[in-house]
């Protein structure tokens, strides 16, 4: 039975209560915690909404769960089906009490799960900025688009990476849309991530078919980061040269090695997806194949310090041909950095070598046995 409250609705009568919670009881599985149910509006009260669940009885929308969705709560009618998610099992009253917003959220991220399963594309519109990427709005949800999964032609290439320069660039995207797709959505931590690398409705799919593994190409240097050399080889088309792809030897800096408008060669060895990695050290020799013929395991070799690490320290023995000294063969990386220094030469044992695989290692004491 329905008694009138107010001239917005009505609510039920109170004295239904003792048969719907025996219905509950009777009932095999009555909502729980956490999940989300749906039903039509029974009726309108003044701050709340009730919602009928059978056979588990009749849910409620009110107090600060009505205020975090009142302006969506005002358009609904008697008879509207409702999806609500169960926020507290069975009030005093006997009502089941529920949440549209949580509801809502929870559809959100379910949105989201469903957009990284099939890629799906996403115009948005940047919000803000900060100096690691980009705020981007989906959904009422804050998303981050990370300054490294933007398109080459987003991303900001600015003199010694110097941050306030980086945010001054990012910050010239605000306001404008991407296509952008969703890589990860954590609804526990809040954390939801985009991509635009993945999200690009233009053609560099179709260009990067005109291309092959193995083909050696000229192109224009477009963008030098601390991470590669964005190469253009087309128009609409541009590659990275990966640091590791740089050079035989050690590579710390890759302005070293190019500038912006430099002409150069370069060599396919990946497509995936629209995207073209490119090599330079691939157009020379390797250096560890020569090596390999000249050098075995136990040889005392000369070596020059190029590198520490917090392994140890790293050691040529040829351009492009370095291994690892352990710190374990001292008492302290502050008395490895002692007895090595920069720059400096001394003799060391091989202990390991696979010039296949590019790793070697040394002994500094073993080669003064």
């Amino acid at each position: 039975m329905l008694t009138k409250t107010d001239n917005q609705g009505i609510t039920p009568d109170t004295s239904t209560l003792t048969g719907m919670l025996k219905l509950v009881a009777e009932s095999a599985n009555p909502p729980a915690l956490g999940e989300t149910t749906e039903g039509p509006v029974i009726a309108i009260g003044s701050g709340k909404i009730y919602i009928d669940l059978p056979p588990f009885g009749t849910g409620i929308i009110y107090g600060r769960e009505y205020l975090a969705a009142r302006d969506v709560l005002k358009k609904v009618a008697l008879g509207d089906t409702v999806s609500a998610k169960v926020v507290g099992c069975f009030n005093s009253e006997g009502y089941i009490e529920l949440s549209l917003k949580e509801a809502r959220q929870a559809m959100i991220w379910s949105d989201a799960e469903k957009g990284i399963a099939a890629n799906t594309v996403f115009e948005l519109t940047v919000k803000d900025a900060n100096k690691g990427g980009l705020i981007i709005l989906w959904q009422g949800i804050q998303g981050f688009l990370p300054a490294s999964q933007l398109k080459p032609e987003h991303y900001p290439r600015v003199a010694n990476g110097e941050k306030q320069l980086i945010l001054d660039e990012l910050k010239k995207l605000i306001g404008t849309s991407l296509s952008v797709s969703i890589i990860t959505a954590d609804p526990r931590e809040g954390k939801l991530i985009f991509s635009e690398r993945g999200g690009s409705k233009d053609t560099r799919g179709t260009l990067a078919d005109r291309y092959a593994l193995g083909d050696v190409v000229d192109g224009v240097v477009t963008g030098v980061v601390d991470f590669g050399i964005f190469v253009r080889l087309e128009d609409g088309l541009e590659g990275l040269v990966h640091i590791s792809e740089i050079d035989w030897g050690l590579v710390e800096d890759p302005r070293i090695f190019a500038k912006v408008n430099d002409a150069i060669k370069v060599k396919v060895i990946d497509i995936k997806e629209g995207k073209v990695s490119l090599s330079m050290k691939q157009l020379s020799e390797d250096p560890w194949v020569s090596a390999g013929k000249k050098y075995k395991k136990e040889d005392v070799v000369d070596a020059a310090i190029i590198k520490y690490n917090k392994y140890g320290a790293l050691a040529s023995i040829e351009e492009g041909v370095a291994g690892l000294v352990h710190v374990s063969e001292f008492a302290s990386e502050a008395v490895l950095r002692e007895a090595l220094n920069l720059g400096k030469t001394y003799k060391f044992r091989i202990t390991l070598f696979e010039p296949k695989d590019h790793r070697m290692t040394l002994s500094f004491t073993k080669a003064q046995l």
